[in-house]
């Protein structure tokens, strides 16, 4: 495991850019893509590290254990600037991408290199894209840029094409459900965690460690049952509390389309194991009742609505045609 900077899977990315640390070609930005809690910040943090780790165990292997190594690890290093929205799906704001330029112009004060992490950037404004572009175009030679997104297309192709892009892909259902056995978790819970963590190792863990998360979930797909022959004004009535709380809607909308996902995979006769495996009987009694295109057009639709809540369109408004465009299976 160290030498996969003790991250569990993506071994091609650590792989890469361990090359990249150990042989002094590192990119001047990376973007590491996926969906939420599969590490995509735990590897740019890793990588942060082999690059100003004073003491590695091996070329491109940093120690773990020095005050950069830890200071790093806590996203807390002087060199190092970590940029976000205040809350998830929220906004990433001009002024706050303006603040890394200043940083960035400076000499490290500690280590190698001066660092930007921008988690979400996919939650950037037009103005703050736009500003982090020049930053690309004119970063100087010690500083190096760390993105984090759910897809390429979400941002800008400029910015893209500007960055080294790693591709991250949800680990085999059986890989985490090892992960959550060696972790002491019991064997029928690490396996239904497994399948619900739909790959990713993160969100996995946030299970295990949060019993609300479950919970949420199970409140979630609750909702979406009753919700399917419900009649409209019962809909108009659920988009409207829904829509008070951006974070729970996006929340929700999330698990709905991992529910919907698995319902497509079912009509389409697919192999893929199942997210919601625990919902099996549910699903497979939807599926029964409906179409290929049908399924497809849902999974799409919560695809689009979940991008236009970065839009900031009306929360209420977006909430009602999609659940009235639902099939009354």
């Amino acid at each position: 495991m160290i030498d996969n900077w003790n991250m569990l899977g993506h071994e091609w990315a650590v792989d890469m850019l361990r090359q990249h640390a150990a042989r002094g070609e590192a990119r001047h930005a990376y973007l590491f893509c996926g969906p939420p809690g599969l590490g995509r910040r735990t590897l740019a943090l890793h990588l942060a590290q082999a690059l100003n780790c004073p003491n590695p165990i091996a070329p491109g292997v940093p120690c773990g254990t020095c005050r950069d190594c830890k200071q790093i690890e806590a996203m807390q290093h002087p060199d190092m600037n970590v940029i976000q929205a205040e809350t998830e799906g929220g906004t990433l704001k001009v002024d706050q991408v303006r603040e890394v330029q200043r940083a960035m112009s400076l000499k490290p004060y500690q280590s190698k290199y001066r660092m930007a992490l921008f988690l979400r950037f996919q939650e950037a404004n037009d103005n703050a894209a736009n500003a982090l572009l020049k930053t690309l175009e004119e970063a100087p030679a010690h500083a190096i840029l760390l993105l984090t997104a759910d897809t390429p297309e979400q941002l800008l192709p400029t910015i893209v094409s500007r960055c080294e892009i790693l591709r991250m892909r949800p680990l085999p259902v059986k890989a985490i459900e090892s992960y959550l056995l060696d972790q002491g978790v019991d064997e029928e819970r690490a396996r239904l965690l497994a399948h619900i963590s739909g790959g990713r190792p993160g969100y996995a863990r946030s299970l295990v460690d949060d019993v609300t998360v479950l919970e949420k979930r199970e409140e979630y797909l609750n909702d979406l049952q009753t919700l399917i022959p419900a009649p409209r004004v019962e809909k108009f009535s659920y988009a409207e509390k829904l829509s008070k709380d951006k974070d729970a809607m996006r929340q929700t909308f999330l698990i709905w389309l991992s529910y919907w996902r698995d319902v497509m995979l079912r009509v389409a006769g697919a192999e893929t194991p199942l997210i919601n495996v625990d919902r099996n009987m549910e699903i497979e009694f939807l599926a029964g009742r409906l179409d290929l295109p049908t399924a497809r057009r849902v999974v799409s639709d919560l695809e689009s609505a979940l991008e236009k809540m970065e839009r900031n369109v009306n929360s209420r408004l977006l909430t009602e045609v999609l659940l009235l465009d639902w099939p009354k299976a």
